[in-house]
């Protein structure tokens, strides 16, 4: 029995060395946190010595149980180490695009690797690939050519069954917020989650968030309570701002990938108008602004509030609810739901993979009968074969499907032509010249702005064929968010520090009958649906006139910013915070709660 566990001098300096590697991995992943900032790292690690050296024992314990289970024990290390140092990379490059930081939901577009390849391209140096790929061979090289270390059966089950003792028992402490954690000032801090991975190091933060819903239950939350808030709102008037149409009107979304208007850039100037007939028209139609809870990024969460009508701003800072909720639901109320009930038919068009933030599941949960995405759609336009489909196709798409309706059809359409990066050549060559520009970042601008005037032109053509459609049609466009160009773009122009302009986009209402010009203002798209409903005299139901009464009050609900009717609101009113709280109230009960809401205000 002696002999099964007999250590030796080679395996003892193998334990040392991954109990090192450890130590590397925790200050590599916390660096990618702090901006690649080797001060801030070693300022943190000293008043934070407790949450590093547990954080570091967490990836010893990690790379010890790869290299018990693989046979080729410096193999097994190997490539722990190797897959840590891709989530570095990972968490660094979602830092410095969108702002936030790697999340474990993300980790749910790993089946999307072959897609993401083609969405991220360019965001590293080929340089850098090079350099990668020499050292992860030279280390694999290394690994087959040391003597083989032979750990007996017995040992290497021991060294597994304590590794995850020790990780279960970590996660559990993280978790649990347990006073041991707490007692090494870890402090789970969702609701900003930027603090939270810098503060506590990327291992904490990222556990912290394994288990983490979207909302906390709110005080005073019960079905009376629920009950309550839907006899409110059912009692009050409905005030449509149209008649309604002769016929139930064809209703169409069109969610456009990155999309905002470059011409409210300062410093900078442009050859031509890239939004000639935005701009044109935008005056002669309901238009405004969308304020987008997102920057550069996270498409799904717009598409949850537009489609929902519940807003992030009461979600955990980071949070996906497609990814972390919805996909685990039945059914969910939305205003596909509500139109379906009316009898419309309901479709989905994203021209790209229909499994990304698991649309394929979530759509069917929210009420759509039909999703057709990129693997149906085999002769699509493309700028360039390594382009993607063109914003003008999707349009055509979307209007074929509404003519072969015979039913009146709501249709959302999610693009992708904008989509990041902003290689020069992707969607044909550049047509407009951008002055003021740094000339690092000149082809990037260019690029981009062609991009939006490609986009300008396909709404311009969905204009003339609404005239076609024989069915009454309203069609609701928009920018999910800002593009993530490189950030002394936005720097140079002073908006780097603007929390409304960097998450307003464009909002434009079309439509081939009489809804008026009235402008919008700026709105959040969870009142993207009672806007509509109005415009196109449709009645409300009790949900859509709480967000009507809410929209009255704060029209623009987002986390870095609030929006009243008069500007930007500092200081929450009583009777706002009352109106809040009804909603707050009615989201958790939707998403976390028992649905009492399901019967009562839909």
């Amino acid at each position: 029995m002696q002999q099964l566990f007999k250590p030796s001098k080679r395996l003892g300096a193998t334990l040392l060395t991954l109990f090192f590697g450890g130590f590397v991995l925790n200050f590599i992943m916390q660096a990618a946190s702090l901006n690649l900032s080797l001060g801030r790292v070693l300022s943190w690690i000293s008043q934070y010595y407790w949450l590093y050296i547990s954080g570091s024992l967490f990836f010893f314990f990690v790379l010890l149980t790869f290299a018990a289970i693989i046979p080729n024990v410096y193999s097994g290390a190997l490539f722990a180490f190797l897959v840590c140092c891709i989530l570095a990379v990972a968490n660094y490059k979602k830092l410095s695009t969108t702002g936030e930081p790697l999340f474990p939901w993300d980790l749910m577009q790993v089946k999307n690797a072959k897609e993401m390849t083609k969405i991220t391209h360019g965001m590293i140096s080929p340089a850098a690939v090079i350099m990668a790929v020499v050292i992860v061979a030279a280390l694999a090289y290394l690994a087959f050519k040391l003597p083989k270390l032979k750990v007996q059966l017995p040992l290497r089950l021991v060294m597994v069954a304590v590794s995850v003792l020790m990780i279960a028992g970590f996660i559990q402490m993280v978790g649990g917020q347990s006073a041991f954690a707490t007692s090494m000032h870890y402090q789970n801090i969702p609701w900003n989650q930027k603090v939270n991975y810098a503060q506590n190091g990327f291992v904490y933060a990222f556990t912290g968030n394994l288990n983490q819903k979207l909302m906390e239950k709110p005080e005073g939350y019960s079905r009376e309570a629920i009950e309550k808030i839907a006899a409110k709102y059912r009692n009050l008037p409905d005030r449509g701002t149209a008649k309604p149409a002769a016929e139930q009107p064809n209703i169409l979304y069109i969610m456009d990938e990155a999309f905002f208007d470059p011409t409210r850039l300062p410093t900078y100037t442009f050859s031509e108008d890239p939004l000639k007939f935005i701009h044109q028209h935008e005056h002669a139609t309901p238009s405004g602004y969308l304020l987008s809870p997102e920057f550069g990024g996270n498409t799904a969460n717009v598409e949850f509030e537009a489609l929902t009508g519940l807003s992030m701003y009461f979600l955990k800072d980071g949070s996906i609810p497609y990814q972390q909720r919805i996909v685990k639901m039945s059914s969910l109320p939305s205003i596909v739901s509500i139109l379906k009930e009316k009898g419309y038919e309901t479709k989905a068009l994203h021209p790209f993979d229909d499994t990304f933030y698991n649309r394929n599941r979530v759509y069917p949960i929210l009420g759509f009968d039909r999703f057709t995405s990129e693997k149906d759609l085999q002769n699509a336009e493309r700028f360039t074969p390594n382009g993607y489909i063109t914003d003008k196709y999707a349009m055509q798409e979307a209007v074929r499907q509404l003519q072969s309706s015979d039913k009146p059809a709501f249709l959302h359409l999610v693009t992708m032509q904008n989509h990041f990066p902003f290689t020069k050549g992707l969607n044909g060559e550049n047509t407009i010249t951008v002055g003021g520009v740094k000339p690092e970042y000149k082809d990037e601008m260019e690029t981009y702005v062609h991009d939006t005037k490609l986009t300008d032109e396909a709404v311009a053509y969905l204009s003339g064929e609404l005239k076609n459609i024989k069915r009454p049609t309203i069609v609701v466009f928009w920018g999910d968010h800002l593009p993530a160009l490189s950030s002394g773009i936005y720097a140079q122009a002073g908006w780097d520090q603007n929390p409304r302009l960097k998450h307003e986009t464009k909002l434009l209402y079309m439509a081939n009958f009489d809804i008026g010009k009235s402008s919008v203002g700026t709105i959040s798209p969870s009142f993207i649906g009672p806007t509509l409903f109005k415009l196109s005299g449709q009645e409300l139901p009790p949900y859509y006139k709480l967000l009507e009464k809410v929209q009255s009050e704060i029209p623009g609900l987002n986390k870095n910013v609030l929006i009243g009717a008069s500007g930007i609101i500092s200081q929450l009113t009583p009777d706002q915070r009352s109106l809040l709280n009804d909603y707050r109230l009615v989201e958790y009960d939707l998403l976390e709660g028992e649905q009492y809401a399901k019967a009562l205000l839909f």
